[in-house]
């Protein structure tokens, strides 16, 4: 989808009424009707195409701007397909549960939070991937969390912060080099400049988490935790050997090898590894435990609970959503209701810290509008751009706003892209997690402030 696809020019004040229209009917039928998201989300579409054809617009052209709105999600439905076979086969071959035992061996009860945010933040940089950050590791603590009876709020929001930091700052992340690549800034260099906002944000949220943190756990949390243990390996799902399919899965990441061909390893290899690990295991099951996921009949429901999960089956609600929305998205490009919205604030942008605020606003009004991160980037980046120029600012500065705004936004928004997906991974909704997401929270108030006061702020000739 780009800006130059719109096939009507409208009044900005008539783009900015329509979308707040969608967005807070949307807002309101989530939050307060407690509707499932697909039911508003498809009335917004039918709303924008009688809003075209009142315009005049051709159903064929309405038609194509839902297309190529959903178009643009394939690639994240073949991802959420092979994250859904990934969870399902690492549950299979003990790669998850065997995280889990030696999590539930090495985390203390006290600082946990914190722990989990560390932790997630250092895969995450390792492998340069929030959603695989929440699907592998994310997971097991959720788990561990869960044993100790701790809220999974929290350590939803301590598992996304410590993810999309580390996606962020990560060299081998798509964000970060799409961001990097839209306003044309060398990679390095914008991961350098983006650690003048990020690395405070870290420290805030750390300090944050250690507050929230449990500092003095019962002995009653920590039996349950050894009941817990008991039962993993009783099961004879944890085996050092069924790390492996993590260790191919990060080594791959490091080298850069597409996402499709790192997560399809990652499936082969705990697809091999399940049948030493059950003996019991043939092709029928191993085919249902792709697509159904794992089921677990120990009997002990905080057993079966933990370690029943996974499979495409239970991405469908996801894949559902995220087309839906971009198709959405599609149709607010399509119609000029978006492209009207840019053009109309791009002209009072005078101000470096008018030009910085505005960018950030953008952004993240992009991730409510269309739901997609990348597309939150693309479509900023390449509408600024010109703005930075003009302002004498160096695109670096850019470059930083985008991940600081675009990034880390998209897992707030309940009907975006990550938002749907780390619902559905980390059993936790996202309006639950939102508050506890502070990484996320907080970059974009940093940048903005950083805009505000000139701080770190690079000029063309510096």
């Amino acid at each position: 989808m780009h800006q130059d696809e719109a096939v009507i020019k409208i009044r900005p004040i008539e783009a900015f009424i329509l979308t707040l229209l969608i967005l807070g009917g949307i807002s309101y039928a989530i939050i307060f009707a407690e509707a499932p998201p697909h039911v508003p989300v498809v009335l917004s579409i039918i709303a924008l195409i009688i809003y075209g054809m009142i315009k005049k617009v051709s159903f064929k052209e309405i038609e194509a701007g839902v297309i190529s709105g959903a178009k643009s999600g394939i690639g994240a439905v073949f991802l959420f397909f092979f994250i859904g076979m990934l969870i399902s086969s690492w549950m299979a071959s003990g790669t998850i549960p065997t995280f889990i035992y030696y999590a539930l061996q090495i985390v203390d009860a006290n600082y946990f939070y914190a722990i989990c945010f560390i932790v997630s933040s250092i895969i995450g940089i390792s492998i340069g991937s929030s959603l695989t950050t929440a699907a592998t590791i994310g997971v097991a603590f959720m788990g561990v969390s869960s044993a100790l009876g701790l809220s999974d709020a929290i350590t939803a929001g301590a598992i996304i912060s410590g993810a999309f930091f580390g996606d962020k700052m990560s060299p081998l992340s798509d964000t970060t080099n799409l961001a990097s690549m839209t306003v044309g800034v060398d990679l390095f260099e914008h991961i350098k400049n983006m650690s003048y906002t990020t690395i405070p944000v870290f420290i805030m949220t750390l300090i944050a988490f250690i507050f929230l943190s449990p500092t003095n756990q019962t002995e009653t949390d920590f039996s349950k935790i050894e009941a817990l243990q008991a039962g993993l390996i009783q099961l004879d799902l944890v085996q050092w050997y069924a790390l492996i399919p993590f260790l191919i899965l990060t080594i791959l990441a490091i080298k850069k090898i597409p996402a499709i061909i790192t997560l399809s390893a990652g499936v082969l290899s705990a697809v091999i590894i399940s049948f030493f690990v059950q003996s019991e295991m043939n092709l029928k099951q191993l085919m249902a435990i792709l697509f159904n996921g794992y089921v677990s009949n120990t009997g002990t429901a905080e057993i079966d609970s933990l370690l029943t999960r996974g499979g495409m089956e239970s991405m469908f609600f996801s894949i559902s959503l995220v087309m839906l929305t971009l198709a959405m998205g599609g149709l607010f490009v399509k119609l000029g209701i978006l492209n009207s919205l840019l053009e109309g604030i791009k002209k009072y942008l005078v101000k470096t810290w008018a030009l910085i605020t505005t960018t950030a606003g953008t952004a993240i009004g992009i991730n409510f509008m269309l739901g997609e991160q990348y597309l939150s980037i693309l479509l900023t980046g390449n509408t600024y751009k010109e703005s930075y120029k003009k302002a004498g600012l160096h695109p670096k500065n850019l470059a930083r706003v985008l991940e600081d705004s675009g990034t880390v936004i998209n897992p707030l928004v309940p009907w975006s892209i990550c938002g749907v997906f780390m619902t559905t991974v980390l059993g936790v909704e996202t309006l639950e997690y939102l508050p506890f997401a502070l990484f996320c929270l907080l970059s974009p108030i940093v940048t903005i402030i950083y805009g505000i006061t000139g701080w770190t702020i690079k000029k063309l000739d510096d």
